[in-house]
């Protein structure tokens, strides 16, 4: 069989320092502490992780082949930097993917949020980029209104929140969801901003609202949260029993604290999506055999296109954008794979047992003693 032509690679780095550096270097991850990996990692040159084969689309039946590169920061290290540092080590990762042949490279996770959004990568590197953002919108919304579903809550009458509402990604899919639903709560920290996106998700269905106050949640049915906080902004107080949250951020927005204390509320993490094909990443980034993060999947469906372009770049995206890229990744064979929460798959019954402590727990619960 010829080798492929069409070719992509994604840029990741370490969210959890230990646990994601044992991932490629079990010694590393178990002699270092985490303080030492976010000091070190400052001074690694990029790293190859692993190449990706087997994916394969289902329109063209031709199959691409692809890379992951890691580019060693952490996420942490990526706000205490200054900012122009991190772009040369970001660039230095995406040429690194482009030597391997990558035509198309995807800025994973933190990556894709320092500075200006990919767009200064873009323009320092001759490969063309995307952050993946605009299929991970797609399918963040799509998930929401899955879930929904599954729980029983009825999108035209449902009170939803965006918290993250000013970002790239919240922005827009505030703008979608407010075509589905009753009520929109926008959450985030610069009012001004929030302004602004409150008037592009007026005139459709919604009643929108805004606030900088996480309390604002509380009454919400429907949550999609999607900041760049390196810390959890969600915990047990601010969720009602029967409440949906579809968690897009990276690292996670809601606290571990809610699987803990909170078996009245469905989490879940959105973007999670079948690659068409036989994919085999060979590298264990925690998703099931044959899964990708929406972002991901972004990359490899461009390259499955022959959009050899930059697409996903900058803070202004667009819904047409996630129309667009939404459709020609369903044409390639790409769609959303089920739910997971906190890295374990949902199952039927696990949302069953939700409903039912959800009705048990509304008679009772408050905020206040959470």
């Amino acid at each position: 069989m010829p080798e492929p032509t069409d070719t992509f690679a994604f840029i990741i780095h370490p969210i959890h320092p230990k646990r994601d550096v044992s991932r490629k270097f079990p010694l590393l991850g178990k002699l270092l502490t985490e303080k030492q990996v976010d000091f070190l990692s400052a001074y690694f040159p990029p790293v190859y992780i692993s190449e990706i084969t087997g994916a394969r689309s289902k329109a063209t039946g031709r199959e691409i082949k692809g890379w992951f590169i890691a580019c060693p920061f952490t996420p942490k290290r990526m706000l205490e930097l200054p900012v122009q540092h991190v772009y040369s080590k970001i660039t230095a990762s995406v040429r690194k993917a482009e030597r391997l042949g990558a035509r198309i490279v995807g800025l994973g996770a933190f990556t894709s949020v320092v500075g200006d959004a990919g767009r200064t990568i873009a323009e320092r590197c001759a490969v063309p980029v995307t952050t993946g953002d605009s299929y991970t919108i797609a399918m963040a919304v799509e998930a929401v209104r899955e879930a929904a579903a599954q729980m029983g809550i009825a999108l035209a009458e449902a009170r939803a929140a965006v918290v993250g509402a000013t970002g790239a990604i919240g922005s827009v899919c505030a703008e979608i969801l407010a075509a589905d639903v009753a009520e929109l709560v926008l959450v985030g920290k610069r009012e001004a901003a929030l302004a602004e996106v409150q008037a592009r998700c007026e005139g459709k269905q919604a009643h929108v609202t805004r606030s900088t106050e996480m309390s604002a949640i509380y009454d919400c049915d429907l949550i999609l949260t999607v900041t760049s906080a390196i810390d959890a902004v969600i915990f047990p107080q601010h969720l009602k029993p029967g409440a949906v949250v579809c968690d897009v951020a990276r690292p996670r927005d809601v606290s571990a604290r809610v699987a803990q204390e909170r078996d009245d509320v469905l989490v879940i993490e959105g973007g999670m999506v079948e690659v068409p094909g036989e994919v085999d990443f060979h590298f264990d980034f925690g998703f099931p055999k044959g899964k990708a993060f929406a972002c991901m999947a972004e990359t490899m469906a461009l390259a499955m296109e022959g959009r050899y372009e930059d697409y996903s770049i900058g803070k202004s995206l667009t819904a047409a954008q996630a129309y667009e890229i939404a459709a020609i990744a369903a044409k390639h064979g790409f769609r959303l794979a089920g739910f997971r929460s906190f890295e374990r798959a949902v199952s039927e019954d696990h949302i069953l047992r939700v409903r039912e402590r959800a009705q048990h727990t509304r008679r009772t619960w408050s905020p206040l003693r959470a």
